[in-house]
């Protein structure tokens, strides 16, 4: 009963790693689970429907594979700064975890890139947000980032929230890119790429803001 368990749980391994590097490399709706069964050496080409059932499912399967490290990483963070950090220190708390997570990992990685091709869909990207958005740790986040920018107008906050989703989403997966083909980085490391981000997010949260003409 045990080497069942095992290889079913082998199997389901196989078909998340082959799924996430194919979903990252060529896009969620290029690839079939036909395509991932076989990639993953399965013989029956319906392995990811029975192991996951939709392809829905198994993207929202890989995603909560990782996010359950990082919100981990997040949350000894957040517990580092004990509730009175500084808007750098909030925004360190939402970089950080991604990039670290990502250097933990070690080459080659494809989460970055099928966070990125996932949230190109309107669809699927809701998913990404229910398991990220159901963190305590980054709820926390949110809070102590609002703090420190009261004196912005809620839509400018709004409006710059979502450049830094999009600068932490497409700029990991472009270093990652990057790393896949052996090219140049602008920066040497994943901790280096995060200091980066930060002070770019940084940055653009404090950057003045000019009033509607």
């Amino acid at each position: 009963m045990n080497v069942k368990a095992d290889r079913a749980s082998a199997t389901r391994e196989s078909i998340l790693v082959t799924a996430e590097r194919l979903f990252a490399e060529h896009g969620v709706h290029a690839v079939s689970n036909r395509h991932i069964s076989e990639a993953a050496g399965q013989g029956n080409n319906a392995a990811v429907n029975y192991h996951f059932g939709t392809k829905a499912d198994l993207v929202r399967a890989i995603a909560r594979k990782h996010f359950t490290r990082i919100d981990r990483l997040r949350e000894e963070l957040v517990e580092a700064i004990e509730g009175d950090g500084e808007l750098r220190d909030w925004v360190a708390c939402l970089v950080r975890p991604s990039t670290s997570y990502l250097n933990e990992l070690g080459a080659p990685t494809w989460f970055a890139r099928f966070s990125a091709q996932v949230m190109t869909d309107p669809a699927l990207r809701a998913i990404i947000a229910e398991e990220s958005l159901s963190s305590p740790a980054l709820g926390r986040v949110v809070e102590g980032l609002n703090r420190c920018l009261e004196g912005l107008p809620p839509e400018v906050r709004a409006e710059r929230g979502d450049m830094a989703r999009q600068l932490m989403i497409h700029m990991t997966a472009e270093r990652e890119r990057a790393l896949s083909e052996g090219t140049a980085t602008p920066r040497a490391s994943w901790n280096d790429a995060g200091t980066g981000l930060i002070d770019a997010i940084t940055g653009i949260l404090l950057a003045p803001v000019t009033p509607p003409s």
